[in-house]
């Protein structure tokens, strides 16, 4: 059985964009994982309160056989291989970041995992992307890509060549 799955990604240190296209040809290698479509690059400010350089954001969507911890635990070794290191702090600089953001229809929240992600529907880095791949997706429980993103503003969010 496979599920359709929406992953973010995201970097801000080093050549983030090569790093990103190795990432994705990564988890397309992982048994159980094969990339169906990808993104645009957009370059986005970073959140927080951490001064730190501009993000580069896309997404991919995904057909997998694994569940959807499993799928987690392939991105989490995905970022560790690219020199990710989770030191607790939140919204800071990174090598890479990759978000499981939602896993077919499912709707869930444990202590390791909530899909569709928390915050997608505020977010112009995360819902640019995700235009691009699946516009008409329905993230249950929040609704269609596209009206997602016109619910918000994306100026600050740029498209790479």
């Amino acid at each position: 059985m496979s599920v359709v799955a929406l992953i973010g990604l995201g970097g801000n240190l080093g050549d983030v964009r090569s790093r990103l296209d190795a990432a994705i040809e990564a988890l397309d290698a992982v048994p159980g994982i094969r990339v169906t479509a990808r993104s645009r690059f957009y370059r986005t400010p970073p959140w927080g309160p951490v001064a730190q350089p501009d993000f580069v954001n896309a997404a991919i969507a995904v057909d997998t056989s694994l569940d959807a911890h499993a799928l987690l635990d392939a991105l989490l070794a995905t970022e560790r291989a690219f020199g990710r290191v989770r030191d607790g702090e939140r919204w800071g600089p990174r090598t890479l970041d990759l978000d499981l953001l939602a896993y077919g229809d499912i709707v869930m929240a444990d202590e390791r995992l909530t899909v569709p992600h928390p915050r997608i529907a505020e977010r112009a880095f995360v819902l640019l992307p995700l235009a691009d791949i699946a516009p008409g997706a329905v993230l249950p429980g929040l609704g269609q890509v596209a009206g997602l993103l016109a619910a918000i503003d994306a100026a600050e969010c740029i498209p790479l060549a």
